[in-house]
């Protein structure tokens, strides 16, 4: 038998580090359950501090039979992921051109920074009333609180890879002949690519984050106002449902963002 080549063996090298990353995951998730589970069946607390995830399971069959005041879960779910996306969609048609425009001059930067760094640390709570008062109680200031809280980390993400191009990139690509239009597209958002994503994967979890802030106005559905709604009424098991539920969504969304970056980004890490 000939010997393995180098490739060989780190292919497989890698594929044994996943296997026992992957139990690893499987295992907490388990010991999170298990101790879930005893701490309910010792009534340690009660109920409606903790319900059993026997309770939570049939909370969760009866809200996918029965729905949760006079809406089906789907369209709990549907409208949430509706508001979310949208606002998602904005931020990267708006904060990845301003971000990378941003740190490649430093006159936009002049312009965008001192809005973004003024609302950035301000909670949701402190300015969504005024997104309310000039927008409305509709999807229109849910969707712009959403898209407030993704913009700042995409676009600082954006900044920062482009502040950590390295020069000779672009002296070597001027020197070979390319022009602005060519560098911009061809050296400098290639380079900021990786960067960008985990803006985007900041921006996402921050926004769902907000979510729950964006439905308590005026809102008759979507997985935040469930939760809001439940808690009401100290009806934990459908809050833990409503929790677990964008828990779910939330790692999807992440994985499905994972997955469109290693295929766009594929040096990443490897550098």
């Amino acid at each position: 038998m000939f010997p393995q080549t180098l490739q060989t063996r780190i292919k497989h090298s890698i594929k044994a580090q996943l296997k026992i990353e992957h139990l690893i995951t499987l295992l907490t998730v388990s010991a999170v359950f298990i101790t879930w589970y005893i701490v309910t069946d010792l009534k340690i607390f009660s109920d409606v501090i903790i319900p059993s995830p026997w309770k939570v399971y049939k909370t969760f069959i009866d809200i996918i039979a029965e729905g949760y005041k006079g809406s089906a879960l789907s369209r709990h779910l549907l409208d949430s992921l509706e508001r979310l996306l949208t606002a998602f969609g904005l931020v990267c048609i708006t904060a990845v051109p301003i971000g990378i425009l941003s740190g490649y001059s430093s006159k936009v930067r002049a312009v965008f920074e001192p809005l973004v760094e003024f609302y950035r640390p301000l909670p949701p709570l402190a300015y969504y009333t005024m997104l309310v008062i000039w927008m409305g109680i509709g999807n229109s200031s849910k969707i712009m609180l959403l898209y407030l809280a993704g913009f700042a980390p995409v676009y600082l993400a954006c900044i920062s890879g482009v502040m950590k191009i390295k020069q000779d990139y672009i002296y070597g690509a001027y020197t070979l002949g390319a022009n602005k239009y060519q560098i911009f597209f061809y050296v400098v958002f290639p380079s900021c690519l990786p960067d960008i994503f985990t803006g985007l994967r900041t921006a996402l979890g921050f926004s769902y984050t907000t979510l729950v802030a964006a439905e308590m106005v005026a809102a008759e559905t979507g997985i935040g106002w469930m939760v809001l709604d439940a808690s009401k009424f100290l009806l934990s098991d459908v809050i833990f449902v409503g929790i677990l539920i964008m828990g779910v969504t939330g790692i999807i969304l992440d994985a499905l963002l994972k997955f469109i970056e290693n295929r766009l980004v594929p040096w990443k890490g490897k550098g």
